[in-house]
């Protein structure tokens, strides 16, 4: 039987954000400690197989509620459906699509609605999975702008950022300035320059189950006020993607305090011009209480940030656990060598 089996992971935007759906700059990182798993099988017919989280029987009406109060309403089904679609116009626009069948699954780990870009791992495993299947190339920039497009069709708001640190994986700088965009199959992409992990001072992440709320929350006020030419949402903007440009600097330069500095501003000019959630804001708070930076990875319920030396890990390990959270050290790098092409 024909298998395929490929993955993607979570990441962490660690400077820039969310300037990357408005032109801007960001730098992340890919978070191996979490992955989005991708299985295709051959089959007489195409069958998509839920994953036992998005399953329609429950032991009763208070365990339906609490499933759906953890993981929303809509799981990977649909993402695979959109993705599936997307990568059939994408390939086979004029038809002739191969009589290849299979039965595609998949199964995750990413924890859900913290900010850790679990849903467009999904997608991301799943086109390189269906690349694979059909003997087909896709480049990593390609890749990254594909996904994107598979968000957008399902109406999900979101920007390049995440879905080049996992189309690239290890530490990636991104530049999306209208001066460097441009186009390869009618998919936008931007200057994405991979940086040595080595540059990373110590890192961690943290997150707590139970105060995650969808990216929609967030972008879709920035987005509708941006668009209205809200002077304060303009220049945060233009200001983020500076704080990612700087942040490259200090990378190279290995000036570790410059970058915790970056990592709080960025988080501060966020406070400023966003409303909140306070347990995520709390987050950020308890972890600078005990002298790391922090800042949220993504959409809010995750934070990344740095710590100058060991001795501070536990304690501030022991400070996220009292209120809840879960504090890791990200594993950070290239966890595979991609088989649908490579990008210097």
């Amino acid at each position: 039987m024909k298998h395929v089996s490929r993955r993607a992971y979570a990441r962490a935007g660690l400077l820039g954000n969310p300037s990357d759906g408005y032109h801007g700059k960001t730098i992340s990182v890919i978070v191996g400690d979490f992955s989005a798993q991708v299985d295709l099988f051959s089959a007489k017919k195409i069958t998509i197989q839920p994953s036992p989280h998005e399953g329609l029987e429950f032991d009763s009406l208070e365990q339906l509620t609490r499933r759906v109060q953890k993981d929303g309403y809509y799981g990977g089904v649909r993402l695979l459906k959109a993705t599936m679609k997307r990568f059939c116009e994408f390939y086979f626009a004029d038809g002739g699509v191969p009589a290849d069948n299979f039965r595609i699954q998949y199964h995750s780990n990413i924890p859900r609605q913290v900010g850790l870009a679990g849903s467009s791992a999904i997608i991301t495993a799943a086109l390189r999975g269906l690349a694979d299947w059909y003997g087909l190339t896709l480049a990593p920039h390609s890749l990254a702008s594909l996904t994107l497009s598979v968000e957008a069709d399902l109406g999900i708001p979101a920007g390049l950022q995440d879905r080049v640190i996992q189309a690239y994986e290890g530490l990636v700088y991104m530049d999306f300035g209208h001066s460097q965009m441009q186009v390869d199959r009618g998919l936008p992409y931007g200057l994405y320059e991979r940086l040595d992990p080595a540059l990373l001072p110590s890192l961690y992440i943290a997150f707590a189950d139970d105060a995650g709320e969808p990216t929609e929350v967030l972008h879709n006020d920035l987005k509708q006020r941006f668009d209205a030419g809200d002077p304060t949402v303009v220049d945060a903007m233009q200001q983020f993607a500076e704080y990612a440009k700087q942040g490259r600097a200090a990378l190279l330069e290995q000036d570790h305090l410059r970058l915790a500095s970056l990592i709080n501003e960025n988080f501060d000019l966020r406070h400023q011009i966003c409303q909140l959630h306070p347990a995520h804001v709390h987050l950020v708070e308890t972890a600078r209480s005990v002298g790391a930076s922090a800042k949220y990875c993504g959409s809010g319920g995750a934070i990344i940030g740095t710590y100058p030396d060991p001795e501070m890990w536990p304690l501030l390990q022991k400070r996220l656990r009292d209120i809840n959270a879960q504090a890791i050290r990200p594993e950070i790098g290239r966890f595979q060598d991609d088989q649908n092409g490579q990008d210097a």
